[in-house]
């Protein structure tokens, strides 16, 4: 048992897009019945990104607060229910991966092959979507800006439901430090014995273990020893010839869709490039809370990159955005500049309404750029 891991289990309802792929599923073993910031950013802001309350939804975020203290079980304990709210007692929640499909990755992103991991677990059983946190920490990376903010996966997540069978994905995250030394075989006893899932799907590439000493192979066969099912699909590939150099500077890349072409997209600068990745519009979150840091003037609303809860793109001058008010779309352009982020309503009354609404969060959706 992995005493004092911390797992959060989000339940997440999606929009859709269509990409065009082969993919390919190899199901291996089918067992009997199964039973059962970025350094500164993130200390700044962590606590108060999802402790604005249990659920914030203006402008379509949500935020959810999860509870790293519940130790109830060694691997697992589910800190929202499908509502955002922590009322079911524990023995009703952690029952709920149990039979369930589990896609394993890293899952930052969000973009269009992590999307089609979930649709191949969801045609299988019940998704889950398996990653690991506090890896930059623990493997001492430099800290960076999420592609995604916290607070908005859920969103995002609520959007494959069409994909997905109208079931949306949850996920399940796990504290790296706690799984960092996992053989692959213990990995796979873990996902087996104590999460008690049915099957795994992952990409070609995939690797686990301690010192990824395990491959898809490796994923096969053991999961074909421990009763569970294995599908490996091929990587969703990406054609745009933009990102061709990133297949010489990082031994990683095989020319798949993956969070570096995200990155290396909105460092850019390319919006259209970022949303055919993501498969939707990138949105940008930013922290209202302390209104003292903001200022406005006629119809432009301006704030320090610090109030950013995820990456933003390059400096520059982006039209075709947006935000949302009471479920109206506000259209706007973004400017990006060294210290700070100016919001531009092209209408002094659309800007008004934004204003006037007493925020906790802003999402600004940036649209790809008119032909």
């Amino acid at each position: 048992m992995l005493g004092g891991s911390r797992c959060v289990l989000r339940e997440c309802n999606f929009h859709q897009f269509s990409t065009t792929r082969t993919t390919t599923i190899f199901t291996i073993a089918s067992p009997p019945t199964s039973n059962s910031s970025f350094k500164n950013l993130r200390n700044k802001n962590s606590s108060s990104t999802c402790c604005l309350s249990n659920k914030v939804s203006d402008f379509g975020v949500n935020c959810v607060q999860p509870k790293s203290s519940d130790t109830r079980s060694s691997l697992l304990y589910q800190s929202l229910s499908q509502s955002g709210t922590d009322e079911e007692p524990p023995s009703e929640r952690l029952p709920i991966l149990a039979g369930g499909i589990v896609a394993l990755g890293k899952f930052d992103a969000l973009h269009i092959g992590h999307r089609e991991l979930a649709i191949q677990a969801a045609k299988r059983g019940i998704p889950f979507l398996l990653s690991f946190v506090g890896m930059a920490d623990v493997l001492g990376w430099e800290p960076r800006a999420p592609i995604v903010a916290e607070c908005d996966r859920k969103r995002i997540l609520s959007t494959w439901a069409p994909y997905c069978g109208n079931v949306i994905p949850r996920e399940l995250q796990i504290d790296f430090s706690n799984v960092r030394y996992l053989t692959p075989r213990q990995f796979v006893e873990k996902l087996s014995k104590e999460l008690g899932v049915r099957g795994v799907v992952t990409g070609e590439n995939y690797r686990f273990g301690y010192r990824a000493a395990g491959d898809a192979s490796d994923l096969v066969k053991l999961c074909e020893e421990y009763g569970l099912e294995a599908y490996i699909i091929n990587s969703v590939m990406d054609n745009n010839q933009i990102s061709g150099a990133l297949n010489s500077c990082d031994g990683k890349e095989r020319g798949q869709v993956s969070s570096t072409r995200v990155r290396y997209a909105l460092d850019k600068g390319d919006m259209k490039y970022v949303s055919e990745l993501l498969g939707r519009n990138h949105r940008l979150v930013l922290m209202m809370e302390d209104q003292q840091k903001f200022t406005s003037e006629s119809n432009r609303l301006s704030a320090p990159k610090s109030c950013l809860l995820n990456l933003a793109p390059k400096e520059g001058l982006y039209e075709n955005c947006s935000v949302l008010n009471d479920k109206n779309v506000i259209p706007c352009r973004v400017i990006v500049d060294t210290p700070d982020i100016h919001l531009e309503c092209y209408e002094v009354a659309n800007f008004s309404c934004i204003t006037a609404l007493d925020l906790k969060i802003l999402g600004i959706d940036f649209g790809s750029p008119q032909s």
